[in-house]
């Protein structure tokens, strides 16, 4: 017995130290996002997977990205950014409200930060061991970099259309002019694509998203950035 007991605790500490190694690979990538850009992301290897094709990616520096950008995706995708570690508890107890309502999922209540986490290392399937993962990588992230480098990153590397990743490939394809110029009411457009952007280009606006575009811009006026 006493022998069964202590290989059952050896590869209890074995699984545990494989881990620790793992979630020690995701901090180290972190930490070096402090000073390096990513060359690509979980979600840009499966576009590149599902369609052979080489998606559209342009870095830009936070100073090049339209200040217009920033307010606008930060008051569609996380008003609290600035002000939470990573969860926004308000906004994921009404999503699972809304989900329960509806009997599938119809809100995800993902803040920036977990929607980072999520692009930048794992996949867009949907399972409980995603989710905690996820979870992990967003207070890795929170703990390891800026809100401000948060929010660069965010902005060069989420799909704004079918292979289309970064605001600086997302302002030339849609405006044909860089991120660094556009006006509020682009920034607020695009920022209507960020839920389901290849969505957009099978159906363009709809009443729905249009709607949304009227919010975002009302909330833009009262939303504070990460300082350049």
């Amino acid at each position: 017995m006493r022998g069964r007991s202590a290989l059952a605790w050896r590869c209890i500490g074995f699984f545990g130290l494989l881990i620790l190694v793992y979630e020690l690979w995701f901090a180290s990538r972190i930490m070096i996002f402090n000073w390096v850009e990513p060359k690509n992301t979980s979600f840009m290897r499966s576009y590149r997977e599902q369609t052979n094709n080489v998606p559209s990616y342009i870095w830009v520096d936070y100073k090049k990205i339209s200040s217009q950008v920033k307010r606008a995706v930060i008051a569609s995708e996380d008003t609290k950014f600035l002000h939470h570690r990573g969860f926004d508890w308000t906004s994921l107890r009404y999503a699972a409200s809304q989900n329960v309502k509806e009997g599938k999922i119809v809100s995800g209540g993902s803040t920036i930060t977990q929607q980072l986490a999520k692009n930048l290392f794992l996949s867009p399937s949907r399972s409980i061991w995603r989710k905690v993962q996820e979870s992990i990588i967003t207070i890795m992230l929170e703990t390891i970099l800026s809100k401000k480098r948060i929010l660069e990153i965010y902005l060069n590397v989420i799909e704004w259309g079918r292979g289309i990743y970064g605001i600086e490939a997302a302002a030339k394809h849609y405006f044909n002019q860089n991120a660094s110029n556009l006006s509020e009411f682009q920034a607020a457009q695009l920022a209507t694509y960020i839920p389901a952007p290849r969505r957009y280009d099978l159906i363009g606006d709809t009443e729905q998203s249009l709607k949304k575009l009227k919010v975002i811009r009302g909330r833009m006026s009262d939303v504070n950035i990460p300082h350049d």
